[in-house]
């Protein structure tokens, strides 16, 4: 018997809801993937409740899950250019299919003969959860330094990294940061004669570069020897809910090693492909729903829509005096800097930008600069992700980004030092010691305080100004900022005391 209304129940999630950032009409240009399409959504929403109960887990027991994942997978084969020697698996999302590729990779080196800790080998600008699969697998992680004006990585640089301990080259199509496009072929060709595995992140473009239109994009997917695995997250591009993704492998006995299977305990036999064992198969659901509805030529129409915001959006920055795009981007995405070629008065600070962007109502990503292993940096930059929808609110984004520009130029990037005069400098120096000791919860939460990223009494969230928070990021060593960041975002979801 129910003792709350639910009647009340959902009148407080709308008003939890009503103070996230809007999923539809275009204006978050990170995280959320808008097709711009109601009955897609609503589609997919009948998908999901349909099976609700159903548990992922077993596709012998609920042997829909077993019908859609076959037919999920064999579209997004067809679209990634593999045959029949291709299979793969529905996972959770662009985090675990990276993860199990560096897993299943790991496993075949070792079956290869491989011993003692083997080596990913990838650009500075792979994605993170490969930093996070490595430190999980245990395998030591090998980044080169892309160029530091255009964040692309030269082809060389990689093959020069390989050798008998490598167990994974890992390049994008494209890379996050900056949407650049890796030399896949070349890569790809070198990793094979070595005997090397090479996974292609796809998570962001796998399921809209199939689709490109404008330049011939340099061949990416398994119509590419030497290919070993690919991931593409259906939740981003194939506009289904939250987490979707596929990862596909180039031979079943390499796919077999990503699975995890005992018989070694007195309950059920437990053979998983994936990282979870029970799973929901809401958003398998809608995956299936979602492909079946829109087709190869409903992804195509949906990527040229994108396409055409992509070339007006970059055209425009062109035209924004103080602000230039990084590299060549490829894809719905791209990466706004500091045109410094222009004098000082002139002018725009990528982070002050989104930051007037976001007072005006839009919401764009800011990405910290970064210092490279070869002492090269990369210059802070603001990242915007063009979806569908975009099209329809293109002219008030127009005004809007230039109207932020115009009302940032000329004001100097946050000096870290600013930032950092809150906390007493033997503190500093102390934290930043190679030898500091571990922050525990309290001490971190008040260093948090002192620097004004949560005030007195605060639950943690960040401010609304954040050009002084990529800031802080830059100037802290590494360990430390990720050690302030885990307390910040760890104090978010902490019940009152």
């Amino acid at each position: 018997m129910l003792r709350g209304d639910p009647n009340e129940i959902l009148e407080r999630l709308q008003q939890l809801r009503a103070a996230d950032a809007p999923t539809h009409g275009g204006h978050v240009l990170s995280y959320v993937y808008d097709s711009g399409l109601a009955e897609l959504d609503d589609l997919a929403s009948a998908a999901m409740r349909a099976v609700q109960s159903v548990n992922g887990l077993d596709p012998t027991t609920f042997t829909s899950v077993a019908v859609m994942e076959r037919e999920v997978i064999g579209f997004a084969r067809d679209m990634l250019g593999g045959d029949e020697d291709v299979v793969g698996t529905v996972t959770t999302g662009g985090t675990e299919s990276c993860l199990l590729a560096v897993k299943t990779a790991r496993d075949v080196w070792r079956a290869g003969g491989g011993v003692g800790q083997p080596r990913l080998v990838a650009p500075v600008t792979v994605h993170a959860a490969f930093r996070k699969a490595a430190h999980y697998f245990g395998l030591s992680l090998d980044l080169v330094a892309v160029d530091a004006f255009t964040g692309a990585v030269t082809a060389s640089d990689l093959v020069d990294r390989l050798g008998p301990d490598v167990a994974l080259v890992v390049v994008s199509a494209p890379a996050y940061p900056f949407a650049g496009l890796d030399p896949v072929a070349e890569v790809a060709a070198a990793c094979e004669q070595a005997g090397v595995s090479c996974h292609v992140d796809a998570c962001i473009g796998g399921w809209v570069l199939p689709f490109w239109s404008g330049a011939s994009l340099a061949p990416w997917d398994f119509s590419v020897p030497g290919v070993s695995s690919i991931s593409a997250d259906i939740h981003k591009y194939g506009y289904a809910p939250k987490g979707a993704s596929v990862l596909l492998q180039r031979g079943r006995d390499r796919q077999r090693l990503q699975y995890f299977a005992t018989t070694g305990w007195p309950g059920y036999p437990v053979v998983n492909p994936t990282m979870l064992g029970s799973k929901s198969a809401g958003p398998l659901a809608a995956s299936w729903a979602i492909i079946h509805a829109l087709g190869r030529d409903g992804f195509a129409e949906l990527a040229a829509s994108c396409a055409r915001s992509t070339q007006a959006l970059i055209e425009l920055i062109g035209t924004i005096d103080g602000l230039r795009v990084v590299g060549t981007p490829v894809g719905p995405l791209f990466a706004v800097a500091t045109d410094e070629s222009v004098p000082i008065e002139r002018r725009v600070d990528p982070h002050h930008w989104a930051d007037a962007a976001r007072a005006a109502g839009w919401m764009l990503q800011q990405q910290p600069g970064l210092t490279q292993g070869d002492g090269s940096c990369l210059a802070p930059t603001t990242h915007l992700t063009v979806t569908p929808v975009t099209e329809s609110v293109l002219e008030q984004l127009f005004e809007a980004l230039v109207r932020a520009a115009d009302a940032v130029r000329a004001v100097p990037p946050v000096a870290a030092e600013a930032v950092l005069a809150a906390l007493p400098a033997e503190l500093l120096q102390e934290l930043s010691a190679p030898d500091a000791p571990a922050l525990d919860a309290q001490t971190a939460f008040g260093i948090l305080r002192q620097i004004g990223l949560v005030a007195e009494g605060g639950d943690g969230g960040l401010p609304q100004q954040m050009a002084p928070f990529l800031a802080l990021i830059e100037a802290l060593p590494h360990p430390l900022t990720e050690r302030l960041l885990t307390e910040l975002l760890a104090r978010v979801v902490e019940p009152p005391g």
